[in-house]
């Protein structure tokens, strides 16, 4: 079975409409998304959305080199277990569209001790929130989609798995001390996120180079974010 990236979007958001197509310094948010996954050892690499969003988004997923796999609106979980079938995924790495500095390194570290350790999930802890992927396995999730029935079960893919965790390997290591800054907030939820991400980006973004934690964490620490 197959290593995928699965990066879930969709642009119907209330909070901040259509966030992922919201301009960064040298594209959008979902291709910086998609951009900082390039260097994570994958066999497969898609954007999962539903029917809505799907024509919009092909043309910048074609651009890096991603396919387009539309399923369920609400029930994320379906929409991952479907993808996991049609493109025989074993392990998945999740990334969420609303994350334009999630850290590729970072997910090629906890790729790699996840597999050493044969885990179901998982995940660093301690890193900004939206900076990080989880990583878990499609016999989980298939097992998640037969028993979970909550609604939060359903739209977060994982939230069952960790609710359930007697049944699982599931592994959350401290994050390497270059990135460890658990109060920071990188992802674009709501207008000041957004804000706060494109000063990151206009301050370290460099054309065709993803930002890389550290940079990211020394942007923090230099006080940048309250000025």
């Amino acid at each position: 079975m197959r290593t995928a990236v699965f990066i879930q979007v969709r642009l119907g958001s209330t909070r901040l409409p259509r966030k992922a197509l919201l301009p960064l310094r040298g594209g959008n948010v979902i291709q910086h998304v998609m951009r900082a996954m390039t260097g994570v050892p994958a066999d497969v690499r898609a954007l999962l959305t539903d029917m809505h969003s799907a024509g919009e988004l092909g043309p910048f997923a074609q651009t890096e080199g991603y396919e387009v796999f539309p399923g369920p609106d609400e029930d994320v979980l379906s929409r991952y277990c479907m993808a996991c079938r049609a493109f025989d995924a074993g392990t998945v790495i999740r990334v969420t569209g609303d994350n334009p500095l999630t850290s590729g390194r970072l997910a090629r570290e906890i790729l790699a001790l996840h597999a050493a350790q044969g885990a179901d999930l998982s995940h660093y802890l301690g890193i900004p929130w939206g900076m990080g992927v989880e990583v878990v396995q499609s016999s989980a999730l298939f097992a998640a989609e037969q028993e979970a029935r909550a609604a939060d079960e359903r739209e977060h893919i994982t939230t069952w798995l960790y609710r359930n965790r007697e049944r699982f390997s599931i592994l959350e290591p401290e994050a390497p001390a270059s990135a460890r800054l658990p109060d920071a907030v990188v992802t674009v939820d709501t207008p000041r996120d957004y804000q706060r991400v494109s000063a990151i980006f206009e301050s370290l973004g460099r054309a065709g180079e993803p930002i890389e934690a550290e940079q990211v964490i020394a942007w923090f620490q230099s006080g940048a974010a309250n000025g």
